[in-house]
């Protein structure tokens, strides 16, 4: 393609977006587009957040406390990096209530401060949330607009020079009804406002009012107070003003024009705009400063250089900037706010409940989201100032702690640790075992005291690893009887929730996903492995475990196995030798999952006439039997916790599925994720049977990957080659971290 001929092309597309988009109005075509849509141009910065949220929708997601609402906004990828928020959708839903107060109220009043430890993902959210903003300003539905001022050249208005359709539209005098659409080289000057007024701010307040409520009831949606219908309209947009500057344009002009309304809006063009991270449109992070977030200066000093028009010449105008000015109508993130000075944000006192801002020539009106972070040491050293009397009632505190279930731990560090960004093969369980570490590190001690007594010594006997896996997939210890079992999961919503309302709360302390990232990239550089192994993590895991004087959670008094770190590595070592035996042995295809499945569908149905008391039919001879009690002994012997009767054992597994239909009525029986355990103890006694094969079999892997290949047969080649495909295909081994992982499997368990 041809220079020419291909910027001609972008050419046309990007008029047609510009049209389509319509990005410059005259306040007339603004107006017609506010009758079409009048809730979409009413909204103030905290509806319109509020909308973004709406926008991408909602779903249900598993959690400790049953199901909970996320925001799919959460999920929006970035273009600069992923910006997916792992988990926190109880501060996703605080959010929500909280911008719901702000639209009810019909004001922001309050600034929002996220509080937690260090790489909780409070910056994580509020980005989300921008990115949401950015990519919802561009649709139809989130299309927001701002006023600018447009003054066409001498010659234009003494009708010495003419100009085409676009110029503008004509009365039937021939004289213009709008500026807003003259061609660059027919103005003068063109004055845009910093702080992006609406507007409706051009439409006097008692008459907008009058506007606003006209064309809301028009559309069904009520006169905007609520009482009526849904939508609220705020005090910022019913009440606000023109800003200094507009409102001192505006009075030139309708004075220049003996008080012509009309011939005013001639001036009046209305612009789209688009939410910005990157130039500060309508969002803004303040990083912890000394100097004021928002200043004015004077930029009608000099005339001649300005070109002013002969209207303003005695108009004294001065301009805002600063981050206050930039995120109008939007958000802005104050990071790390505790760290400033007390006194270069005690505007906020002011600011947070009244959305203005004194300056030295005139008071700055703004609507924007407030949204602070903190970690807790700072906070708590806040508190501690007289001055939190006063804040204290201004301030919204959402609490964001670290993650405390693994598998959404572990989706933060596989969306940002792949073979891409470390430059090898991500080998299988790297970024799990890493994942479960950093969880084990945050949690904390049940407190038995705070339980009915007949339930204190199963809470006081729950360990750190068995809490894990309470709290990720609902998983009770094999040790627990069925009637322990039932109780231990009674209790897992209240033992997820037992510290929520106490300072020290779990998840305030111990690794950070940062910390973690950090580990993550170190472990891929170790030269031992081929690929980033679950290996090198724990060894790294090892390491970091020994700089107590960098790592502060490092420092926590060990209480009966929570907070002892090393341990936790030799812990999740443990798991992670499971996960890969467990693997290997279903590669190499000597008992399938489906085949264990089969048995414990046959058991549990025996089961199930049992406890009916009712016949079955038998497979083979076709007749009605009672269930064969001799099988079932033989199955339970594996799967049945040591010292339980087998009629409560039964009866416990019937409710179990019972309980699991009630909450998933439509779903198939899975009965590996109902009774993981009893899968768990059928695989374990396969194995100790079968120990003898397996470790010959392993040994045939490790074989065939070193030079020792020759002495295999043509045969045990192929289970072999087998076994390593379904090690790729399944699991996701290349042969290099198969062979580390079955090489360290065969010392630790086969020797």
């Amino acid at each position: 393609m041809e220079a020419k001929g291909y910027l001609q092309e972008v050419g046309a597309q990007v008029s047609a977006d510009f049209v389509k988009n319509r990005s410059i109005l005259s306040f007339e075509e603004y107006l017609s587009l506010f009758f079409t849509d009048p809730k979409g141009q009413s909204r103030n910065a905290a509806q319109y957040l509020r909308d973004v949220m709406d926008h991408y929708g909602t779903e249900m997601v598993p959690h400790p406390t049953g199901t909970i609402r996320r925001f799919k906004v959460f999920d929006v990828p970035s273009a600069e990096h992923d910006g997916r928020v792992a988990g926190q959708e109880e501060v996703q839903n605080a959010l929500y209530r909280i911008l719901g107060n702000f639209v009810r109220a019909g004001r922001i009043n309050k600034l929002i401060m996220l509080h937690g430890p260090n790489g909780s993902a409070k910056s994580s959210l509020v980005n989300a949330l921008k990115q949401g903003m950015e990519d919802y300003s561009r649709q139809p539905q989130g299309a927001l607009y701002r006023i600018a001022w447009v003054f066409p050249s001498e010659k234009l208005i003494k009708g010495s020079i003419g100009f085409g359709e676009r110029a503008g539209a004509k009365t039937a005098e021939g004289e213009l009804t709008t500026y807003a659409h003259l061609d660059a080289e027919a103005l003068d000057l063109r004055m845009p406002c910093e702080l992006r007024d609406h507007p409706l701010f051009a439409v006097p307040p008692t008459e907008r009012k009058a506007l606003l409520e006209g064309a809301l009831k028009k559309k069904g949606l009520g006169n905007g107070d609520g009482s009526t219908g849904d939508f609220i309209l705020s005090d910022y947009v019913r009440d606000g003003e023109l800003c200094a500057k507009c409102r001192r344009i505006y009075t030139a002009l309708l004075n220049s024009y003996g008080g012509d309304y009309l011939k005013v809006l001639r001036h009046v063009q209305v612009e789209r705009f688009y939410v910005s991270r990157r130039y500060q449109v309508g969002t803004v992070t303040v990083e912890p400063q000394m100097s004021v977030d928002a200043a004015a200066q004077q930029i009608s000093a000099d005339r001649t250089q300005l070109n002013m028009p002969a209207a303003l010449h005695s108009t004294v105008l001065f301009e805002p900037h600063g981050p206050l000015v930039h995120a109008n109508r939007g958000l802005i993130e104050y990071a790390d706010l505790l760290k400033r000075p007390l006194e270069a944000f005690k505007y906020l006192l002011g600011f947070s409940e009244t959305g203005e801002v004194p300056l030295e020539p005139f008071v700055l009106q703004l609507d924007e989201v407030l949204i602070a972070s903190s970690n807790e040491k700072h906070l708590n050293a806040f508190k501690e100032l007289p001055d939190f009397a006063s804040f204290k009632g201004r301030i919204e505190l959402v609490r964001v702690p670290y993650l405390r279930r693994y598998k959404v731990e572990q989706e933060i560090y596989d969306a940002q640790i792949t073979a891409t960004s470390v430059g090898k093969h991500v080998a299988p369980h790297a970024t799990e075992v890493a994942a479960m570490w950093a969880v084990l590190t945050r949690l904390k001690k049940p407190i038995p005291d705070r339980y009915p007594a007949n339930v204190k010594p199963l809470v006081e006997q729950v360990a750190p690893v068995e809490k894990l896996h309470l709290y990720q997939e609902a998983g009770v210890p094999a040790r627990l009887s069925s009637a322990n079992t039932k109780e231990l999961l009674k209790l897992r919503e209240e033992m997820y929730e037992e510290s929520d309302a106490y300072p020290n709360y779990e998840g305030r302390s111990g690794a950070s996903a940062r910390e973690i990232k950090t580990a993550l990239f170190n472990a891929a550089q170790n030269p031992d492995y081929k690929c980033l192994h679950a290996l090198a993590v724990l060894e790294e895991l090892h390491a970091l475990c020994k700089d107590k004087s960098v790592y502060e959670f490092l420092l926590q008094e060990v209480m009966d196995g929570y907070h002892d770190h090393e341990t936790f590595v030799r812990v999740v070592e443990g798991t992670y030798l499971d996960r890969v035996d467990s693997e290997v042995r279903d590669s190499m295809g000597l008992v399938s999952e489906g085949q264990y499945r089969e048995l414990v569908e046959r058991y549990i149905q025996s089961v199930s006439h049992w406890v009916r008391g009712e016949k079955m039919r038998n497979r083979v001879t076709g007749e009605s039997e009672k269930p064969d009690e001799a099988r079932m002994a033989e199955v339970e012997a594996i799967v049945m916790p040591q010292g339980e009767a087998p009629a409560d054992f039964r009866r416990g597994l019937i409710a179990s599925i019972g309980a699991h239909r009630l909450d998933n009525p439509d779903g198939a029986m899975d009965y590996p994720r109902i009774f993981p355990d009893m899968f768990k103890r059928l695989r374990d006694h396969y194995f100790e049977e079968r120990k003898r094969v397996l470790r010959k079999n392993k040994e045939n892997v490790l074989k065939y990957l070193s030079e020792d290949r020759n002495q295999l047969s043509s045969r045990e080649q192929t289970q072999v080659q087998d076994t390593l495909k379904t090690m790729a295909e399944r699991y996701g081994y290349c042969e290099f971290c198969a062979k580390d992982a079955i090489l360290f499997l065969m010392r630790q368990r086969y020797t």
